[in-house]
């Protein structure tokens, strides 16, 4: 894959999408002034000089709304990156044509043997019928009407790049939304036009770098690049953590981080797994002393079931650990026999965890782990796996006591109105319901939630009640009163990701954000100095303690982080924990030039394996590899180290 290239045309395309979403924006009245005020004149809807439907104007009015909770600018680029993330996603899996992972088989994007041109408008009224069904509500005759008119390309087009949107919708509701939702009204038009602003991922990269689900991490890490660049060095918004800390794992750490841990909680129980023999950057424990082989029989479990792993990436990015993760699982699964089709959904549903602040990264893990599931099970996506990966949500525009209220657990007769539901709840609606007790301490852990994201502590003595009350939640969005499930929707993001970060996980992976104290804010900075004073220097730092504590007993924390904890006075106090409380089981030194992306010395690293236990005489394994000057040297001496 050509990281070069997808290094150029990223930036550019980030600047080509915002650009027509804003052009867009203004065709319905948004700008960078504010909004005009629409006018709705039977089926017409009338704003800054342009004409629309008027069934657009209840979409409209939520855009507005967005409008003033995030201002233009943070409205403008969530929706260019949404738009981004979904025609990328398209892109990869209109090329899975053997595959079909696009259920009619057909192209939306490109043609295969006509350069700019569009398999879809020559296939439309079989690519039509295939999209008609469940959730997908297309008027064929209309289309039918587009087709033979022959000079309405455009509009069939958009008509069945929103069809195919919705039809994906059911198997990614976390990156294409519901028919009718806000993001459509600012797709921009122009889509046929061979400078339309998405033409360069297609024309631009060659098609057998779509092959490869890594290229959407890739592409994911060179769109925010330009936004990093004007953070870097300044004090840091919220908004803008994720840009000032995302950095994409080469592929042979992510696998050197999961196969020593994953990988080795397997092994432990199991030294006579066939799994070794997939695992080129695992590394062998040295002998030991009886001593230490006495202290690890006691926190080896006897057996293990493949679905009671789990597997937590706190910082999880694009998906790149989660994906490793799935690879080494599935081969867990198939040495214990299991069905080859039951595997993937076992894996999603049961193994694998992610948290990010950045709603986008979200969306691209998440579509990054269900492609990776895909190519082991055809039918995956008519199966409505429910994955557990999250964007952290903030929760400070949730009113308890008033969702309290329309959940009516206990059948209280005094229900609300549906008008009302997020008024302010008055004081007599208090209870000594120990669930809503719990939901007021969620409510408090989570309000800054994009700027703390998975450093905030959920006790697992709450793990239980969290998980009741978020089964009672999605039965309540299932089968509730209108009113209980108004109020289940509400607050069902907020028990999800409180759930996982209760839990206590087999291992913990990640590749943290790296950020010093110079770059937190205010808000950040104090929660650091108060809740992590051993590592309060820098957020790698805090996110080893933080993994550590989000393990087991007898878990295992793998990570890559900058290599200064290793021997600053400023982490000594760190050191110390880890060196007390836990147990460096392995480290591979990278130093300088770990990271083709960055290149020179920018970035110095470490990438180690940490047991959550103490084993004062455990002979961990340690790797030099400083010498080596990219990624491709580092690989080669780590290996031949390991040999």
């Amino acid at each position: 894959m050509n990281t070069a290239n997808l290094k150029r045309i990223a930036p550019r395309a980030r600047t080509a999408f915002i650009t027509a979403i804003k052009a867009r924006a203004a065709e319905f009245g948004i700008t960078a002034k504010g909004h005009a005020e629409p006018v709705v004149s039977g089926e017409v809807l009338q704003v800054a000089g342009f004409t629309h439907p008027a069934s657009s104007a209840s979409a409209l009015k939520r855009l507005r709304q967005r409008l003033a909770n995030d201002g233009y600018e943070t409205l403008i680029e969530q929706i260019a990156y949404t738009w981004f993330n979904r025609f990328c996603a398209i892109r990869f899996m209109e090329l899975k044509t053997e595959e079909s992972y696009l259920e009619h088989g057909v192209r939306l994007l490109s043609h295969p043997s006509q350069p700019q041109g569009f398999e879809v408008l020559d296939r439309a009224p079989e690519v039509i019928d295939s999209l008609i069904g469940e959730g997908v509500s297309l008027d064929k005759p209309a289309l039918l009407d587009l087709l033979l008119a022959g000079n309405e390309q455009e509009a069939l087009f958009r008509e069945l790049l929103l069809g195919q949107c919705h039809r994906l919708h059911q198997a990614m509701p976390f990156l294409f939304e519901a028919i009718d939702d806000e993001t459509e009204l600012l797709l921009p038009t122009g889509l046929i036009r061979t400078d339309a602003f998405w033409r360069e991922l297609v024309d631009e990269i060659p098609e057998p770098d779509w092959q490869q689900v890594e290229v959407i991490g890739w592409l994911y890490q060179f769109y925010i690049s330009e936004k990093k660049d004007q953070v870097i060095g300044k004090v840091v918004k919220s908004a803008d953590i994720p840009a000032a800390t995302q950095l994409f794992t080469p592929n042979w750490i992510v696998q050197y981080l999961v196969q020593n841990s994953v990988g080795r909680h397997w092994l432990q129980t199991y030294p006579e797994s066939i799994l070794k023999s997939s695992m080129p950057y695992y590394i062998e424990p040295g002998e030991q002393t009886p001593e230490v082989v006495a202290q690890l029989a006691e926190l080896t479990l006897t057996s293990i079931e493949p679905e009671s792993i789990h597997v937590l990436d706190p910082a999880c990015g694009s998906g790149h650990i989660l994906v490793e993760a799935y690879n080494l699982l599935y081969r867990i699964y198939e040495e214990r026999g299991y069905r080859s089709r039951e595997i993937p959904e076992l894996i999603l549903s049961n193994n694998l965890f992610g948290l990010d602040i950045d709603d986008r990264a979200a969306q691209l893990a998440g579509f990054a782990l269900l492609m990776r599931a895909r190519q082991d099970d055809r039918r995956l996506f008519s199966r409505g796996v429910m994955m557990n990966i999250h964007a952290l949500k903030e929760s400070r525009h949730l009113n308890i006591p008033k969702l309290w209220q329309a959940l009516n657990l206990n059948a209280d007769t005094n229900h609300g109105q549906i008008q009302d539901l997020f008024a302010q709840a008055p004081e007599a609606l208090a209870s000594n319901d120990p669930r809503q007790t719990l939901l007021a301490d969620l409510h408090h852990s989570f309000l800054d939630a994009k700027t703390l994201g998975s450093l905030i502590d959920v006790p697992a003595e709450q793990a239980s009640a969290i998980d009741d009350l978020y089964s009672t939640l999605l039965e309540l969005n299932d089968q509730g009163d209108a009113m209980q499930k108004l109020a289940a929707k509400e607050l069902l993001p907020l028990l999800a990701q409180a759930r996982l970060l209760a839990k206590r996980y087999d291992a913990v992976v990640a590749n943290p954000p790296y950020m010093g104290s110079k770059g937190m804010n205010a808000d950040l900075k104090e929660f650091a100095k108060k809740q992590f004073p051993n590592s309060k220097s820098d957020l790698f730092a805090i996110f080893i303690e933080r993994n550590l504590d989000l393990t087991n007993q007898s878990g295992l924390v793998a990570m890559i982080t900058m290599q200064s904890w290793m021997f600053l006075s400023s982490y000594e106090a760190l050191r110390t924990r880890i060196l007390n409380q836990h147990t460096i089981l392995s480290m591979a030194h990278l130093g300088a030039r770990g990271f083709d992306s960055i290149g020179g010395e920018v970035v110095s690293t470490t990438a180690f394996v940490l047991g959550n236990f103490h084993l004062s005489r455990y002979q961990g394994a340690y790797l030099r590899l400083v010498d080596g000057n990219s990624e491709t040297e580092k690989a080669a001496m780590f290996k031949a180290a390991i040999a």
